[in-house]
């Protein structure tokens, strides 16, 4: 209880301010991004590879081909075997940089890619950090130049990728979500019908659509969604996905047959299963059989086996009231199973991070009795308990802080690069069995998480139940 005491008078405290009225405070907090940030580009440079747009320059090509009368699945990069291999949908949306440079167009989705994660880290930072007093923007400016600094980030920044911005779109619908739930808890007073709507969340699936028009792997979300039973959402999703790609064959019809009838099955169009950058469970199965191609049958076996344990983990961490929990375990189940998951794929690890992060926290507030509550539950009148004291507060939450860590310093080294090697010229096994687990260790990593990430009861429901309410609020059991 002092500490929640000090906390509260901290906030209160007068702020020292410099003769010309300047907050010291901020100064100090500005001063200490900067150094983060230098940190991160650093780190990019050291851990990193040379980037230049590689991928970009194949999607700009094809819509620059596309743009002058030529078939967009035609397309073949200048020196490579690689064309377009979105749906039309996603050559709709990309057609617009056809009308720029290149290397213009690559710096715009980076800096696009860049504001995208840090909306999508101050939505999933707010509920963290308003539980802890610190403030918000200080908070978001601290962790996205890590976040950019790990492996899919920089991967994505660096080739020109799409992922941030698709996991944005999924995102999007988890805050639309929780909007939602808050929505039937608290009275309305929006004065227009547009933010009833905007802050109503009605809108929660529209993302996982989108996403899925544009990359079909999203739309395991939408499954995920029918398991809950969260038919809404489901719904719109689904609805908004058959929306625009029924768009694209009215828009296109010539470039839609294609891709749906044969471009989607040409999976050599996108490279070998068993390249390094493959970092999918498929990609692990042929490396460990030195082979070009995954072994089908075990593939298919294993996939199963964690779509099911997947799936099951999420939704009962929504029902203990983690949505986050439950989307990242969609997420990361998505990069496992998906047969190519390339390294820039896995930006479903940026919420791992936060939620073994945040795990840790709990459970040091936990052992030194702090008040249980659970995160945006409306209140009831009464005062939330305190939870008992833990009489050996030193260790508590430590293996999840240490998940944390270990995950980020993972992800931001990428042993898999030393470690690369390419069939038939050379094996998998050239360097060894020391080798094969370095080259192997994010596919590793992400079918951890799948069977033991943590999930935290009551932390950020996108629904609320008796049980939860109950779980905050004892007086509300009368």
């Amino acid at each position: 209880m002092p500490a929640i005491v000090g906390r509260r008078m901290d906030r209160l405290a007068p702020v020292r301010r410099g003769t010309r009225g300047i907050d010291r405070r901020t100064v100090v907090r500005t001063g200490i991004v900067a150094a983060v940030a230098y940190a991160a580009w650093l780190a990019i440079g050291a851990f990193g590879r040379p980037y230049n747009f590689f991928d970009m320059k194949i999607y700009h090509g094809a819509v620059v081909w596309w743009a002058s009368g030529n078939e967009l699945y035609d397309f073949i990069a200048p020196s490579t075997t690689l064309g377009f291999t979105y749906p039309p949908f996603a050559g709709l949306v990309m057609l617009p940089m056809s009308w720029l440079p290149v290397e213009a167009a690559g710096w715009l989705n980076a800096l696009a890619s860049i504001a995208a994660l840090a909306v999508v880290l101050a939505a999933l930072l707010r509920p963290i950090v308003d539980r802890l007093g610190w403030p918000l923007w200080f908070t978001v400016a601290l962790a996205t130049p890590p976040a950019l600094a790990i492996e899919p980030s920089r991967e994505t920044l660096g080739y020109g990728q799409v992922n941030l911005l698709l996991f944005a779109l999924v995102m999007a619908d988890l805050v639309g979500l929780r909007w939602r739930a808050r929505r039937g808890t608290h009275h309305d007073t929006a004065d227009s019908a547009l933010a009833r709507f905007v802050y109503g969340g009605t809108w929660a699936g529209v993302g996982i659509g989108l996403a899925t028009a544009v990359k079909l792997t999203p739309a395991l979300f939408i499954g995920y969604l029918v398991l809950t039973r969260q038919w809404r959402a489901a719904v719109t999703a689904i609805g908004t996905a058959i929306g625009v790609t029924l768009a694209g064959f009215a828009l296109v019809g010539e470039e839609s047959r294609t891709y749906f009838g044969s471009v989607l099955w040409q999976t050599e169009r996108v490279g070998a299963a068993d390249m390094t950058a493959n970092q999918s469970l498929a990609g692990l199965l042929a490396r460990l059989y030195d082979s070009i191609e995954t072994p089908g049958l075990l593939w298919l076996a294993f996939s199963v086996l964690v779509l099911a344990l997947g799936l099951s983990r999420a939704a009962s961490a929504r029902a203990d009231g983690d949505e986050l929990t439950a989307f990242t375990l969609v997420g990361l189940t998505t990069n496992v199973i998906s047969p190519i998951s390339w390294s820039h794929h896995l930006v479903w690890v940026i919420p791992a991070i936060i939620v073994l992060a945040d795990a840790a926290v709990r459970r040091r507030e936990a052992s030194r009795g702090l008040p249980l509550r659970v995160t945006g539950t409306p209140p009831t009148g009464g005062v939330p308990p305190l939870r008992p004291p833990i009489w050996y507060p030193t260790l508590t939450g430590l293996r999840h802080g240490i998940g944390a860590l270990g995950l980020w310093l993972l992800f931001l080294v990428s042993p898999i690069w030393p470690y690369e090697h390419q069939l038939p010229e050379v094996s998998h096994y050239q360097d060894g069995l020391f080798g094969a687990l370095m080259e192997n260790s994010l596919a590793i990593a992400l079918i951890v998480l799948v069977a033991a990430l943590p999930w935290r009861p009551g932390a950020e429901p996108a629904f609320y139940s008796d049980r939860l309410l109950r779980a905050a609020h004892p007086a509300a059991r009368h």
